[in-house]
């Protein structure tokens, strides 16, 4: 293998584009990886751990650094090439942005769009917080995308906005919608009169999905970034959040989506959601249904079941049990007796702890690289044993790789892997749809179903590849093309990810 390095000096780009544009190149013929990264001293750090470290490069913090790797040197230096024209291609303006150039500071954008109330920030972690609080002091509140963003810094910036009467969403937060605009990794859905706080991305992507296909829309969807509900923090953006939707007009629902908060934490929330004044679906992933009372809070035992439950509401109409309803038709050759495990390879860490809880019930123990049960957590994420639920967007798959909702490889060669295995019954895979996604996720997981499948026929064995799209007739994917290709490669699709691992769990329990 030749490696080679490539640094484009003051030049800066957002994690979502780099992680795009690694996943372009790193499917170019002949090479094995790329990482493309701003040259911070955590991302070099990332690098090395990765096996990607350039050695000693001239590049610092404000440089773009592009590390590939491949079979030779031809292969390697094409796809260098092709970064640097990619990255010369002219960057689009501003929507409202006067003159040819884009702005160079937080106070010269805010200067040249006066009008302006939200920032987005997705720079580097340990440059993050000190943007926002730029922002913040321009009067503008803050979408925080940037992750590894010190705990106390959170703190200071979400007390400073709550006494400014301004909102931080994150950080790490990936996905929102705010005024039918979507930011992040978001789906397109239609306006309406149901609104969410997330502490998830992918839980927000799934109810703001599912409300749309059922016929309604969304007013808002506010994140609130992974930590907003930890005893630290103590739930300033969510509760924040509550209190917006219940004064815009064009809410009339609120959805809560969390996995279960600190208990001082819930009850500060459920306080809140009980005194907005409007209908609050509340679903704390796996938390006990007791645990919310009040007379305006309805207990979501899923995401599935949170969208139908805000969507009855809406509409006038009494909230609809937690059953998922009838589930699509399995057809499988026979299977062997010793085939009765599941796994689970997800790109939405909320996804896998959803169906963690759920096939946990069902099934017994269920191991995790993310386990609802601390106790059930996997000492090495890369080798499975019984039940096991993988979230591959955890920080030991995306070092020194795009997140797995852009880039395919590490999940395809997992699937092979796993449908490898003779105990295995079922696989579960999530595919998301939406801004920033992978263009056409069907075209990379089609073909490695259908050789997954064909490789364990020949074996004399038959496999399940179950899962679900999370997304709209409107994501640039297109939800219908994206599911009709997965289902001709054989995949059982389901509506939701509740019902994916409903299916999951019926298939391995009947091999007991």
């Amino acid at each position: 293998m030749v490696s080679a390095t490539r640094i484009f000096p003051n030049l800066y780009r957002d994690s979502i584009s780099l992680m795009q544009l690694s996943a372009v190149l790193a499917a170019r013929p002949g090479i094995d990886n790329v990482s493309a990264v701003m040259a911070t001293p955590a991302n070099l750090a990332l690098l090395a751990e990765a096996g990607l470290a350039p050695g000693r490069v001239a590049a610092g913090p404000n440089d773009l650094l592009i590390v590939a790797r491949g079979k030779d040197s031809a292969a390697v230096t094409a796809a260098l090439d092709a970064a640097a024209a990619e990255i010369a291609r002219p960057t689009v303006a501003a929507a409202g942005v006067a003159g040819p150039s884009l702005p160079r500071s937080l106070r010269s954008a805010r200067l040249q769009v006066p009008a302006a109330n939200l920032a987005l920030v997705s720079t580097p972690g340990e440059y993050a917080a000190a943007e926002a609080m730029k922002a913040l002091r321009l009067g503008l509140n803050v979408m925080l995308f940037s992750d590894n963003v010190d705990l106390d810094d959170e703190v200071a910036l979400k007390r400073l906005a709550k006494a400014r009467g301004l909102m931080v969403m994150g950080p790490d937060c990936g996905t929102a919608i705010v005024n039918g605009v979507p930011l992040g990794f978001a789906n397109a859905v239609r306006r309406g009169a149901i609104g969410v706080v997330g502490a998830s991305g992918t839980g927000t992507q799934q109810v703001t999905c599912l409300v749309h296909r059922l016929g309604a829309g969304i007013s808002h969807a506010i994140g609130t970034g992974g930590h907003d509900l930890s005893r630290r923090v103590g739930g300033i953006t969510m509760v924040q959040g509550i209190r917006a939707l219940a004064a815009d007009q064009a809410t009339k629902v609120i959805v809560l989506i969390s996995k279960p908060p600190a208990p001082e934490v819930a009850r500060a929330v459920l306080k809140a959601a009980r005194n907005c004044g409007k209908p609050v679906v509340v679903n704390f992933i796996g938390a006990a249904p007791d645990s919310v009372r009040g007379q305006n809070l309805h207990v979501a035992a899923t995401l599935d079941h949170a969208a139908r439950v805000a969507v009855a509401l809406a509409q006038g109409g009494a909230p609809p049990g937690p059953d998922l309803g009838q589930l699509p038709p399995v057809r499988l050759g026979p299977m062997a007796a010793g085939q009765r495990y599941v796994r689970g390879l997800y790109s939405g860490g909320t996804f896998c702890y959803e169906a963690s809880a759920m096939l946990g019930a069902a099934l017994g123990t269920v191991w995790s690289n993310a386990p609802v049960d601390p106790r059930r957590r996997l000492g090495d994420a890369r080798k499975s044993k019984g039940h096991t639920l993988i979230d591959l967007g955890d920080d030991a798959f995306t070092r020194g790789h795009p997140h797995p909702m852009i880039d395919f490889r590490l999940r395809n060669e997992r699937l092979l892997r796993e449908a490898e295995d003779a105990e295995v019954a079922a696989i579960v895979l999530d595919v998301v749809l939406g801004f920033g996604a992978h263009p056409d996720p069907a075209a990379e997981l089609a073909p490695v179903i259908e050789k997954a499948r064909a490789t364990v026929r020949r074996r004399g064995r038959e496999i399940a590849v179950v899962g679900f799209v999370c997304g709209t007739e409107l994501d640039p994917q297109g939800l219908d093309r994206q599911a009709n290709a997965l289902r001709s490669a054989g995949m059982i699709l389901t509506e939701s990810n509740a019902q994916a691992a409903r299916l999951a769990a019926s298939i391995a329990g009947g091999r007991r």
